[in-house]
């Protein structure tokens, strides 16, 4: 079973598949203790003396190998540690670990299951491990799935959550995995609904220039799809997301600043409801002024309200022509200023992403690269020939006019597809700084006023940080991710990553900003969460309650409720849990 298992994952997207090589890769160089002989790390990288690496390209075979025969062993059992465990985070320790309680499935259940999903479940060990831990998450759970199931069909779907209902079970929906905030985590065991099997374009409608797609085709694939027709998708986070995790967590990527967030590209859903009801939440029209905007309200949701099974898409032609463009800056608050001064010139730029000069350094280690290491802003313009080029050179002058330098752009295709893959590649890179090291991200937004003010504070107190710390910006909507590359052995590294995580998040609610601009709030950002939406906690609750959310959640309220939504399913309405202890009533 868990042989037929293994051949649906292998089945699902290429990007998917070296995303999950590359996980193995650096996850196997992160816990290889410090006398090991037989394989050395590829890189070292000191922050004192940054320059200081090796690199020894003839063993990655060796390490690839390796690392896939690791990941196929059975890691600890995590589902059996006791919740007391100073080493998973009991008292006196910082490590991030959800605690919750799990009880045995019914048979009766479990043979419901065999009944409706056949040879595409799975009990085995290895399986739910691999469900149960976060491929690019630091967070951890206390327990894992009892079971894995591989739905094929809205009907599947429907039917596993009614019985799971029935049985008062937690649902934990998995798609991309691809969230680093904790989302398809199973604290209190349950039922993990795999959604990789649901990847079918259903309609596409190019005068309309819509799609209707299941939840589990990732945004590439759609894209390869599209392609031939002219048309895109133009949402990008990164490689391996579903479109179902998608809209669960309201993503967005580098072309937000020119094409709004997923909320702005979603025209309807249909969603199983707890009970496992099947509802659509709008028609194809563009717009409409009928009823409640439920598309918006599960939009974001993070598996409150319901399961998706399909999602009606906003697309756009593929541009006529593109160029993009880098230049450098003696330090990032100029970086951030010129983005600033470019979004007021009223230039529709589809991409202004900004990198400090750790992340160059990382870029370089990491792709054999010799870019200078300054902070950088990369542009992207698109338009007809003529008018990229003359939106090129405004910004040219604007650059020029805040200390800029070594400015630069590309107008061939395949140097501009290497350009934005080493971009979407950052994070990798920076394990190549640090290969045995784990990452701690940290994603904040603040009105774009605030930026320079925000980036130029966390930068500060970044370089004086004894860890290694890189800084990604989408800098035309607000939005930065700091990489903190932490020892998850030493105490100490982890009270510092979770202090300059903790500073960030604050200076950005200080300046109007939010905790995060589009990673989500899974588990990660639970408890700095809360402050934002107390005033509004009735009103969410009764949503919950609307929604019928609350008839499998777990019974011990003080848990995170249950998990829902494809690949990112940790509910927002877990905040609930530090005020509320029963149906309705506030403490």
């Amino acid at each position: 079973m868990a042989f037929t298992c293994w051949l649906s994952r292998l089945r699902s997207s290429y990007s998917k598949t070296i995303t999950n090589l590359r996980t193995s890769f650096f996850h196997h160089l992160r816990t290889q203790g410090a006398n090991t002989t037989a394989m050395t790390s590829p890189y070292h990288f000191s922050k004192q003396n940054p320059f200081r690496f090796t690199c020894s390209k003839s063993l990655l075979p060796i390490t690839l190998a390796g690392s896939l025969a690791i990941h196929f062993q059975s890691p600890p059992p995590l589902c059996d540690a006791s919740l007391d465990s100073p080493g998973i985070g009991g008292k006196g320790s910082t490590e991030f670990v959800v605690k919750g309680s799990q009880k045995h499935l019914p048979q009766e259940l479990i043979e419901e299951l065999k009944a409706i999903c056949q040879d595409n479940m799975s009990m085995d060990y290895d399986e739910r491990y691999f469900h149960g831990k976060p491929q690019h998450s630091f967070h951890k759970a206390v327990n894992i799935p009892d079971v894995v199931v591989f739905p094929r069909s809205e009907e599947e779907v429907s039917n596993i959550v009614k019985s799971c209902d029935k049985h008062k079970v937690p649902i934990v929906p998995y798609g991309g995995a691809t969230s680093i905030e904790g989302h398809t985590l199973s604290p209190h065991g349950g039922v993990c609904i795999d959604m990789s099997l649901m990847q079918n374009v259903k309609a596409l409608h190019v005068e309309d220039m819509d799609v209707v797609v299941e939840p589990g085709i990732g945004w590439m694939e759609l894209n390869e799809y599209l392609e031939p027709y002219g048309l895109f998708f133009p949402l990008d986070p990164g490689p391996g997301a579903t479109i179902g995790g998608m809209c669960a967590t309201r993503c967005s990527g580098s072309l937000a600043v020119r094409y709004g967030t997923m909320r702005d590209n979603v025209i309807s859903l249909k969603v199983v409801l707890p009970n496992g009801d099947v509802v659509k939440t709008a028609s194809r029209a563009r717009k409409s002024a009928a009823g409640y905007d439920l598309t918006r309200l599960v939009i974001g949701s993070e598996g409150t309200l319901g399961v998706i099974t399909e999602v009606t898409l906003r697309l756009q032609k593929i541009p006529q022509h593109s160029v993009v463009a880098m230049c450098n800056f003696p330090t990032i608050k100029d970086a951030a200023d010129v983005a600033i001064a470019t979004m007021l010139s009223g230039i529709q730029v589809s991409r202004v992403e900004l990198m400090d000069e750790v992340q160059v350094r990382a870029i370089n280690i990491a792709n054999d690269k010799n870019l200078p290491e300054f902070p950088t802003l990369m542009f992207e313009f698109i338009g007809t020939e003529a008018y990229a080029r003359e939106q090129t050179l405004i910004v040219q002058k604007i650059i020029s006019e805040h200390r800029g330098s070594d400015f630069v752009f590309e107008e061939d295709p395949e140097a501009k597809k290497e350009l934005w893959k080493i971009r979407k590649e950052a994070l990798w890179a920076c394990f190549a700084m640090e290969p045995k090291y784990e990452a701690m991200i940290s994603d904040v937004c603040v009105p774009l006023s605030h930026l320079a003010e925000l980036i130029s504070r966390s930068k500060k107190e970044l370089d004086a940080s004894p860890l290694v710390c890189a800084v990604i910006a989408h800098a035309g909507d607000g939005n930065f991710h700091t990489v903190i590359l932490f020892d998850p052995n030493q105490e100490d590294h982890r009270r510092e990553a979770e202090r300059l995580n903790h500073f960030m998040v604050h200076s950005a609610l200080s300046m109007e900003g939010t905790c995060t601009g589009e990673h989500g709030v899974g588990t990660g950002k639970m408890k700095v969460s809360y402050p934002l939406f107390e005033p509004a906690m009735h009103f969410m609750k009764f949503d919950t309650y609307s929604f019928g959310a609350l008839t499998i959640v777990t019974k011990d309220f003080h848990q995170p409720f249950w998990n829902l939504m494809s690949s990112c399913t940790m509910p927002v309405q877990q905040y609930a849990a530090y005020k509320f202890k029963g149906k309705g009533h506030m403490t």
